[in-house]
């Protein structure tokens, strides 16, 4: 039995499968191991993926394929597979980037730009096989533009500099129960505020008919495309996209690229069909 398992810092999607055919999926919990401990994620495994196991056989599963954010050094590689290697004792382990596996599940085994716009953001430009050039995302306070988390934190900023309009902004805050205090303690003082941020872009969909809330959503993709895409010097080539941001957004995805000459290709909710397609075929 095979697993394939596409980890973002918001949510985890399990996979199990024999075939294509016979998946059999679970969802926990977010796991970066860049911002969580061993005994954190250890905990997630334990009380949220081995609960929903029941008729599985983890000792059967001999290839774990796991892409999950945060996993982009060699150390932090060889630590996530030595958790999994905890639950899955038979299992040889391939511990890659999450953005590795938008490629793998959106470009197949074809040359392409992918890109991930979740509640953080990335992207690469891919050979068919691994990722040969990438500018790097840079994280939530550094980078991650176009993703939930930045138009979230774009959100919030606009609404308490009043760059918005006052029915807007009023209505945000009193959805949320949020004060200037509130919003302060939980960026700052609290652990994950990329989670946080990243929670209040459901509202901006809501609100994207009003004029000042689609021009905040075209700033933030105009970001991600001027300061991530267009760097890798291919206008021509498509740019595909995963996540269930640039799933939602997809009209002003597609705004934005053919305001800056390019075109979009694939946009999928979630790479875990595309990967399991991938690790059952042939290499």
């Amino acid at each position: 039995m095979k697993l394939v398992v596409d980890s973002g810092s918001t949510k985890t999607d399990w996979g199990f499968f024999n075939t294509a055919y016979d998946l059999r999926s679970v969802k926990t919990q977010g796991i970066n191991p860049c911002h969580q401990s061993v005994e954190a994620i250890s905990t997630i495994i334990k009380s949220e993926l081995l609960p929903n196991t029941s008729g599985i056989d983890l000792n059967t599963v001999n290839e774990v394929y796991y892409y999950g954010a945060g996993c982009a050094t060699e150390s932090i590689c060889v630590q996530m597979a030595g958790i999994l290697k905890e639950f899955f004792p038979n299992a040889v382990i391939a511990v890659d980037s999450d953005m590795l596996g938008a490629a793998r599940a959106l470009c197949g085994r074809s040359e392409g730009v992918a890109c991930v716009l979740g509640t953080g953001s990335n992207s690469c430009m891919y050979n068919g096989k691994e990722i040969v050039d990438q500018v790097p995302s840079l994280g939530y306070i550094l980078g991650d533009e176009g993703s939930s988390a930045a138009i979230g934190r774009r959100l919030i900023g606009d609404c308490l500099k009043r760059q918005l309009p006052e029915a807007v902004c009023n209505e945000f805050m009193e959805r949320y129960q949020l004060t200037k205090e509130i919003i302060i303690e939980n960026v700052y003082r609290q652990p994950l505020p990329n989670r946080y941020i990243a929670g209040f872009a459901p509202f901006v969909y809501e609100k994207r008919a009003v004029p000042e809330v689609h021009k905040l959503i075209i700033q933030c993709f105009s970001e991600f495309f001027t300061r991530n895409v267009i760097s890798y010097h291919k206008p021509w080539m498509p740019v595909h996209f995963v996540g269930s941001l640039a799933d939602n957004f997809a009209d002003e995805l597609k705004e934005t690229a053919e305001a800056l000459g390019m075109t979009i290709g694939k946009i999928e909710t979630s790479p875990m069909r595309g990967l399991i397609d991938y690790h059952s075929s042939a290499s």
